[in-house]
């Protein structure tokens, strides 16, 4: 209760600064130094303690600042930007962000006539280890206040600042808390160090260890919902993302490298260039290493330098080399010492020389921002106009899309009336002149505001310019929600969102059983809650026919007989549940079916309440362990039990019955011979195994392990052609020879045996998204659930030795193995918290194999 009582008053204290006055309200407010009692860059200041300095200065220049609650975090502390301007524009501030919104289209009315500067909004610390911008902030605030500095009077006389101090505040406090306890009075900068070293899972992710980075579009995580949320209610001109690399390296600015999306406008492209001549000039002036045009690129859609982009800003990421490693300093390999004061120094002198970029043309930036939304509306990019997506009886998908559509302030309505056209069938790949549009389908067309990132979220295959990319290269939402799609040339006006008809009132008054389709999460959430409550679930093996309504493989069955100690409670808890998660239920009279089996048929059997645990730790990238915990912990509100891999030998086995091995480096330290054996042990007597990726790599080939990777082909023996000389590799050529054998982040189509439990659910089809080519042979013994054929592929970048490697391979499998069974998933259904389609088959995984 402290605690919340101090979040209440830091909140109350956010809200109420900026109307409070000072003395030297017209003065210079205090410099961080003296607010803080040492100077920045001696050390790493806590999250609340930038904030206060924020609201020290909101207080003093009322008349300039404005501070900007958005929220807080999963462990409590306060989200918050602050609005940076001159008077002038300070006063009309309200104003000014919804001129924009109007001029844009994302809000109803016509602007006022007064001059529009334009927004430049700057984010610092989005991973939270990279604590160097958050001290970066503080100063640049304090540059912008300085009525003595001529850049300082520009920018502010032409452009609205808004500066995020902290994205990912609980990161940054775990890494900054951790630091302060290491260092001694002095920092000491010998590499390897204990302050050099952070331990597992480091300060980087958010508190469910997901890459805030990779969520913007998706916002999985609250702390990117709360900040897109006020993004979207202000829709910055320009938008810079700050980060840290390894120590080694320099810094980083814009242009980015390639590949740059087909989508970008000239005009964005320019303006790369643009940013790259202001910084290098104060870089230049300086003294100071830095780079362009490399490694970092804008093509996945998810970033804080792409998704501004794709939402018409001017987007850019900056890179300043030390990262957790370099705490307050650290020797580098060329001898010198890199300091903290002087990583500020980069990021603070990149953000005025940003902001002077803008400051320098607002007109034209303003201008050209306008343009994109215009075109947007009246002549949007890409072939397809409009997007028809079906439920085919599945509301709970449905529903899951519209959120992340109503997230990113994607409008869509339902196409109203029955008609034929042509378009494209996502499912097929191909074009189909016959496509069945239906009254209530769900309808997205392409004249909007967010139409470019409509298109770019949707597009079935994106077009790659160069294949050396940083992330994933595929990403299709119909394929990542496992929805029926179609792209149409054509251009229909979306209708109203149907009024939900009341379904016919139930005659059962006392229903014998109730029937839940397994068809998407919310079925497993329901099933999830019910177990919690103790209340018996039964899953049919078959599909079965009852009262004129087919019901399939997996389709739970809750009846009243085995849950009689509920007595009258039975029903409320039942339909609380199914309130609760959206679930489709359906109460019946009977357990006497139609086709199928009866609800006492041994082909519908009883699922259990298991006790499951997730290996953590080190050699775990922590947002393969963060996505499984979030899963149970936010999404099934289901209990886990996370467990260091250190502590694999100690397991007390009779307490588990299900354990996730999700990736990691180090399985081959923590499961010695002693500890697989006793692992085997507890599988035979009923235990069940659900080794993810890497994790099913490293059991591949191990005694009592079915899993085998395929054999290698035999090379062609023949007489070699041509001359020796002229297949020699090029060093040059060295990272186009690697990207081969690689695949970073593919889509495939997996055919899938829905007649397993591991492929309940799953009868529309599954694709999954592929980044790792393990080139798993079929089980001889087991089950072969999910796998690929020759011509599986979908879409995004396959290096050649890759695709050759993924053709006729497993990628989902059960093992039997006495009375308890292994499951091998060499993907990762979970990925990044948005592929939806993998949340039904976790599920399965967890809840139905092996019962």
């Amino acid at each position: 209760m402290k605690h919340l009582f101090l979040l209440a008053v830091l909140a109350l204290t956010s809200l109420t600064a900026s109307s409070q006055t000072s003395s030297n309200s017209s003065s210079r407010p205090d410099s961080p130094a003296q607010f803080l009692g040492y100077k920045i860059g001696e050390r790493f200041t806590p999250h609340y303690r930038v904030l206060a300095y924020a609201q020290q200065v909101a207080r003093q220049m009322p008349a300039r600042v404005r501070l900007l609650p958005y929220g807080t975090t999963h462990e409590g502390r306060q989200l918050m930007a602050v609005a940076v301007a001159s008077e002038a524009n300070m006063a009309r501030l309200d104003e000014i962000r919804t001129n924009n919104l109007k001029r844009i289209g994302m809000l109803d009315g016509q602007p006022s006539g007064t001059n529009q500067p334009p927004i430049a909004w700057l984010s610092y610390n989005v991973h939270g280890n990279e604590a160097v911008s958050s001290e970066a902030f503080m100063e640049v605030l304090y540059r912008l206040l300085d009525p003595t500095d001529a850049v300082s009077q520009k920018i502010m006389n032409t452009t609205v600042v808004i500066l995020d101090p902290g994205l990912n505040p609980d990161g940054h406090d775990r890494y900054v808390n951790w630091y302060n306890q290491m260092m001694g009075q002095n920092p000491n900068p010998t590499p390897f160090a204990r302050e050099h070293v952070e331990p597992w899972p480091g300060g980087r992710y958010t508190h469910y260890l997901f890459d805030p980075n990779r969520d913007w579009a998706w916002q999985t995580q609250e702390i990117t919902q709360h900040r897109m949320a006020l993004y979207q209610q202000w829709m910055p001109h320009l938008h810079g993302d700050f980060h840290e690399m390894g120590v080694e390296s320099p810094y980083y600015f814009a242009p980015s490298a390639k590949p740059y999306h087909e989508d970008i406008t000239p005009f964005q492209r320019q303006f790369q260039q643009t940013i790259g001549q202001y910084c290098s000039r104060y870089f230049d002036r300086n003294g100071w290493l830095y780079y362009t045009r490399e490694r970092f690129d804008l093509f996945y859609p998810s970033y804080g330098d792409t998704y501004p982009t794709y939402n018409g800003a001017i987007g850019m990421t900056y890179e300043q080399g030390g990262n957790s490693r370099a705490g307050l300093a650290i020797e580098k390999q060329d001898g010198d010492t890199l300091t903290l004061r002087q990583r500020i120094d980069h990021h603070y002198t990149a953000s005025i020389a940003t902001l002077e970029s803008v400051a320098d043309r607002p007109a034209e930036v303003v201008k050209e921002f306008g343009q994109f939304f215009d075109k947007s509306r009246n002549s949007p990019v890409g072939p397809y106009k409009t997007y028809i997506i079906k439920s085919n009886g599945d509301a709970g998908r449905l529903k899951a899309l519209q959120q992340l559509l109503d997230r990113n302030k994607i409008t869509y309505g339902y196409a109203g009336k029955a008609q034929t056209l042509a378009g494209f069938n996502y499912t097929t790949q191909k074009n189909d002149k016959t496509v069945s549009v239906a009254a209530e389908d769900m309808l997205i067309s392409a004249y909007q505001p967010k139409s470019t990132l409509l298109k770019i979220l949707f597009e079935p295959n994106s077009n790659l310019e160069d294949s050396a990319t940083y992330d994933i290269t595929a990403w299709s939402l119909p394929y990542a929600f496992g929805l029926q799609t179609y792209g149409l040339t054509t251009r229909l006006t979306p209708g109203p969102i149907p009024t939900a008809s009341k379904p016919a009132s139930s005659t059962v008054t006392k229903p014998y059983a109730y029937v839940v389709r397994w068809q998407s999460l919310p079925a497993v959430q329901m099933l999830a809650g019910l177990l919690k409550q103790k209340v018996r679930v039964r899953a049919a093996e078959k599909p079965f026919e009852l009262d004129d309504k087919t019901y399939p493989s997996g389709t739970l069955i809750i009846t009243r007989a085995g849950n009689e100690r509920f007595g009258d409670r039975f029903d409320g808890i039942v339909q609380a549940e199914a309130a609760k998660t959206s679930a489709d239920i359906t109460p019946v009279q009977t357990g006497f079916v139609a086709k199928g089996s009866d609800f006492g048929s041994d082909f519908v059997t009883g699922l259990k309440a298991p006790r499951v645990a997730l290996v953590v730790g080190d050699g775990t990238p922590p947002p393969s362990a963060g996505e499984v915990w979030h899963y149970f912990d936010q999404e099934l509100n289901y209990p886990i039990t996370l467990v260091n891999g250190t502590s694999l030998a100690d397991i007390q086995w009779s307490k588990l019955d299900v354990l996730i091995l999700p990736t990691n480096y180090n399985y081959s330290r923590y499961l010695n011979d002693r500890s697989l054996s006793a692992m085997k042990e507890w599988i035979r007597a009923g235990g069940k195994l659900i080794a993810m990726e890497r994790a099913a790599s490293f059991l591949a080939g191990k005694d009592g392990f079915d899993l085998k990777e395929k054999e290698e082909k035999p090379k062609d023996k023949g007489k070699e052609k041509g001359n020796p000389a002229d297949s020699l590799k090029t060093y040059g050529d060295r990272e186009r020879v690697a990207i081969s054998d690689d695949i970073p982040g593919s889509i495939y189509r997996v055919n899938i045996d829905t007649t397993h439990p591991l492929g309940f659910g799953l009868s529309g089809g599954y694709y999954t998204l592929i980044q790792n080519a393990f080139n798993f042979d079929f089980l001889k013994d087991g089950w072969n659930v999910g796998y690929l054929k020759a011509d599986n592929y979908v879409a995004g970048f396959s290096g050649k030795n890759a695709k050759e490697k993924l053709k006729n391979t497993l990628l989902m499998g059960v093992q039997n193995l006495g009375r308890g069974s292994i499951v091998y998933l060499a993907d990762d259904p979970l990925f990044r918290g948005f592929w939806y389609n993998g949340k039904l088959l976790f599920g399965n995984a967890v809840f139905m194999v092996g019962n």
